[in-house]
C-alpha cells in the first residue's frame, strides 16, 4: 500500500508545471527525514536543477510552495540546501493509522507472479548440523517468508550431499568400530551417531599415517596409502558399481542421519517442501555436460577430462568431468538445477550458500547459460559470511565443531538462567516456563544472527544475545508481550475519532507506515536484517512512547482511541515481523 501516492502525483504535477519536466509519479522517491530536521519525508531536488535553472534552495522552495497550494495533506515544509522536508497534517497520519489497524496490508500483499525456488541448508550426511548450518537455515527460512510476504510464490527446498568419499569414510569407520551398534541401542541422535564415526575415521587415519611415516614414508604418501583411506576409496568404487552390501549400509546410515536432521529442523522451526539427493542427480548433470561437449560448448583435454573455458568472462577454465568420466561437485548442481526447473519452472533459483562458494555459483550460472538453459538468468546466490564464536573459527574435522543441537541447548539454558534471575515474576506453570525458555532462547539466537547483513561475518556471542533491554530478540518479544498485556485490559471498536498525535505518537505512526515498504526492500535486497532492524526501531519507539503516555488512562476519549490504535497496530507489526524472522511471539513474559 502506497500512502504517499497523492504526494508523488502532486510533486510530479508540480515539476511539470514549474519546469516543464515530465517525471512519472511512480518514479518520485522520498526518504525519511533525518531526526535532526523537522518533517516526516524528504524529497531531493538536485536532479531538477538542469530543468529549473535555479539553485537548490530556490528550486526546493518553489516546489514546496506548490505542494502547499495543491495538496491539502501538506501542513508545512522547510528547505535544507537541496532537501525539501515535508510535514503532513495530523488527520493525514491518523487516517493512515486507521488503515493500518483495520486493513493490515502486509497480510495481503499484491501478488507479483514471480516464482522463487529457494535452496538452503545443503548438509553432508556424514556429520551433524553445526553453527554455520544454523545461519544458513535461519537466512533461508526467513528470506522465504519475506519473499512470500512481498507477494512472490516461494518454494523451500533442500539438497542432501549424500554420496562421495566423505560419506564412505564414516561407513568404513563404522564397519571397523561399530560392532553393530545403532542410534537406538546407544541412545544417540542419528546424525550425532554417524558423525562420531566420521571423527573416528580421522583418528584411525592419523594413527595409520603416523605408523607409515615411522617406516620412512612422507606424510603425503602415507595419507594416500593408509589402509583406512584405501578402504574408503574401495567402498566408493563399490557404491558407484552398485554393490548391494555397500548400498544397504549407505542407506541405513543415511537414514539415521535424516532422522536426526529432521529433529533439528523441527526444533529450529524450519522446513522444506522437497528434498533433492545428490546421489539421484549427479549422473543427470554428467549427461548434460556430455551434450554440451557434443555441441562444442565445452572441450576435452588430452587426459579425457571435460572443461569449460570462461576466460572471456574474466574467470578461468573449470573442470566439469574428471578424466575417468566421473562427476565433480558442479556437475551435480547442473543436474539438480535442470531437474528443479522441470519440477517448478521457476523464475528465480536462489541458493543460500556461504561466500566461500561465490566463484562456484558464478561458474554454475555461466555454464548453464552456455547450455542454453532457460532458467540460467534466474540463478541467484544469496552469499553470506561465516559465523565465529569468541573462542575462534570452527573446525569440523577435529570434532570441535559447534554443534547445532548443543548450541540450542545452551541458548535455552541461558534463557532459563536469565529469566529466573530477572525481576520479572513468571506466574507460569512448569510446562509454560519450559515453552517460554525455548521461545526466548531461540529468539536470542535467531535475532542475533539475522540482524546482521547476510554478507558480513558474524562473531556470535550467546551472552550478549539474551537481554530484555538491548537490540535483541527477547527485547522485541518483551515489547510485544507488554502490548498484549495492555490490550487485554481494554475493549474497543476501531471507529472513534482520534486526537492529533504529539511528537512521540507521530514518530510511531510514521514508522508503522513504512513497514510494508520495508518488506519490499528486504525482499529486493534478500536481507532479513532490514526486517530485524525495523522491528527493533519500532519496539524502541513504542517503549519510549509507553513510558510517557498512558493508554489505559488517557486524558480524553480521542487520545485513548489514538493510543489504542497505536498499541494494536504496533503489536500486529511486531508479531508479523518476528514471524518473518522465524521467531515466536509469546503473549506473556
Amino acid at each position: 500500500m502506497n500512502y504517499l501516492q497523492p504526494i508523488q502525483e502532486a510533486i510530479s504535477n508540480g515539476i511539470a508545471a514549474l519546469y516543464q519536466l515530465e517525471i512519472p509519479a511512480d518514479e518520485i522517491r522520498f526518504d525519511p527525514t533525518p531526526p535532526e530536521f523537522e518533517g516526516e519525508y524528504t524529497y531531493v531536488v538536485f536532479p531538477l536543477l538542469k530543468a529549473s535553472k535555479k539553485n537548490p534552495m530556490q528550486t526546493a522552495e518553489e516546489l514546496g510552495q506548490y505542494l502547499l497550494e495543491h495538496q491539502n495533506s501538506v501542513a508545512r515544509f522547510n528547505v535544507v540546501k537541496g532537501f525539501l522536508n515535508i510535514s503532513f497534517k495530523s488527520d493525514f497520519w491518523t487516517s493512515i493509522l486507521y488503515q493500518l489497524r483495520t486493513e493490515q496490508p502486509w497480510l495481503s500483499p499484491a501478488r507479483s507472479g514471480k516464482k522463487i525456488v529457494l535452496e538452503y541448508c545443503g548438509p553432508n550426511t556424514n556429520k551433524p548440523l553445526h553453527l554455520g548450518h544454523i545461519r544458513n537455515m535461519l537466512l533461508g527460512y526467513s528470506i522465504s517468508k519475506i519473499q512470500a510476504a512481498a507477494g512472490n510464490d516461494v518454494h523451500r527446498v533442500n539438497i542432501y550431499n549424500d554420496r562421495g568419499i566423505a560419506i564412505c569414510k564414516s561407513m568404513v569407520a563404522y564397519q571397523r568400530k561399530g560392532n553393530n551398534a545403532t542410534p537406538t541401542t546407544t541412545g544417540t541422535k542419528g546424525d550425532h551417531f554417524v558423525g562420531h564415526y566420521y571423527v573416528t575415521y580421522s583418528n584411525l587415519l592419523d594413527e595409520e599415517v603416523r605408523t607409515l611415516m615411522a617406516g620412512g614414508m612422507s606424510k603425503e604418501e602415507a595419507e594416500k596409502k593408509a589402509p583406512v583411506y584405501l578402504e574408503a576409496v574401495r567402498m566408493l568404487q563399490q557404491w558407484e558399481a552398485g554393490d548391494p552390501g555397500t548400498l544397504e549400509l549407505w542407506q541405513t546410515m543415511n537414514g539415521w542421519v535424516y532422522e536426526g536432521f529432521n529433529q533439528t529442523f523441527e526444533r529450529l522451526g524450519v522446513d522444506f517442501e522437497k528434498d533433492y539427493l545428490e546421489s539421484e542427480h549427479f549422473s543427470k548433470g554428467r549427461d548434460l555436460v556430455l551434450k554440451g561437449l557434443e555441441k562444442g560448448y565445452f572441450f576435452r583435454k588430452d587426459d579425457g577430462s571435460v572443461w569449460v573455458d570462461l576466460t572471456d568472462k574474466g574467470l578461468d577454465e573449470k573442470v566439469l568431468l574428471r578424466s575417468d568420466g566421473t562427476s565433480v561437485y558442479i556437475t551435480q548442481d547442473i543436474g539438480v538445477a535442470h531437474q528443479r526447473y522441470l519440477d517448478y519452472h521457476m523464475d528465480v533459483s536462489a541458493y543460500v550458500v556461504a561466500n566461500e562458494q561465490d566463484y562456484h555459483f558464478k561458474v554454475l550460472k555461466l555454464v548453464l547459460e552456455k547450455l542454453g538453459e532457460p532458467y540460467a538468468d534466474g540463478i541467484h546466490h544469496l552469499s553470506y559470511g561465516m559465523v565465529d564464536l569468541p573462542e575462534g573459527k570452527m573446525k569440523s574435522r577435529e570434532g570441535t565443531v559447534v554443534d547445532a543441537d548443543d548450541l540450542m541447548d545452551e541458548m535455552e539454558a541461558s534463557s532459563r538462567s536469565f529469566l529466573e534471575q530477572s525481576d520479572k515474576q513468571l506466574d507460569f506453570s512448569e510446562a509454560e516456563k519450559t515453552t517460554l525458555y525455548r521461545q526466548v532462547g531461540l529468539a536470542a539466537l535467531k535475532y542475533f544472527i539475522l540482524r546482521v547483513d547476510p554478507k558480513k561475518r558474524i562473531l556470535f556471542n550467546p551472552t550478549e544475545s539474551i537481554d530484555l533491554q538491548g537490540n535483541t530478540g527477547p527485547f522485541i518479544q518483551y515489547t510485544y508481550a507488554r502490548i498484549k498485556s495492555v490490550l487485554s485490559k481494554l475493549s474497543d471498536e476501531p471507529g472513534g475519532k482520534m486526537a492529533a498525535p504529539d511528537k512521540d505518537e507521530l514518530d510511531l505512526i510514521v514508522t508503522l507506515s513504512r513497514y510494508y515498504a520495508t518488506i519490499q526492500d528486504a525482499s529486493e535486497n534478500w536481507s532479513p536484517a532490514e526486517i530485524a532492524n525495523y522491528i527493533y526501531t519500532l519496539a524502541r519507539q513504542f517503549n519510549k512512547f509507553y513510558a510517557d503516555h498512558s493508554v489505559l488512562h488517557a486524558d480524553t476519549p480521542e487520545q485513548k482511541q489514538l493510543r489504542i490504535h497505536l498499541a494494536h497496530t504496533t503489536g500486529a507489526v511486531l508479531g508479523h515481523g518476528l514471524d518473518l524472522l522465524g521467531i515466536e511471539a509469546p503473549e506473556r513474559m
